[in-house]
């Protein structure tokens, strides 16, 4: 049986990420906080399809992040409801 990884995960927030999430409300900002705090544990996240990213869903918000399992950062790249999402996909 293999042995589970259970160690936490640093969130760190890239430059720029915040651009969408400055415009939400506090619930809404709340709400995603939430969100980062649970992405410190290891959960399986769904990958872009040919993407170096990985998103998390908390309604219709996203969060796009990249994983180093070597030295354990999730890099917060983008958070925004799924129109911005779209946009900033395309953008990458």
């Amino acid at each position: 049986m293999k042995h589970l990884d259970l160690e936490k995960w640093q969130v760190k927030l890239k430059p720029g990420w915040d651009v969408n999430f400055k415009k939400f409300d506090k619930s809404t900002q709340e709400k995603i906080f939430k969100k980062l705090k649970q992405l410190e544990q290891p959960i399986q996240s769904i990958g872009l399809h040919s993407s170096k990213y990985q998103v998390e869903e908390t309604g219709q918000y996203r969060i796009a992040f990249e994983n180093n399992p070597k030295t354990r950062p999730r890099e917060v790249h983008f958070i925004g409801n799924h129109k911005q999402y779209e946009k900033w996909y395309k953008e990458q």
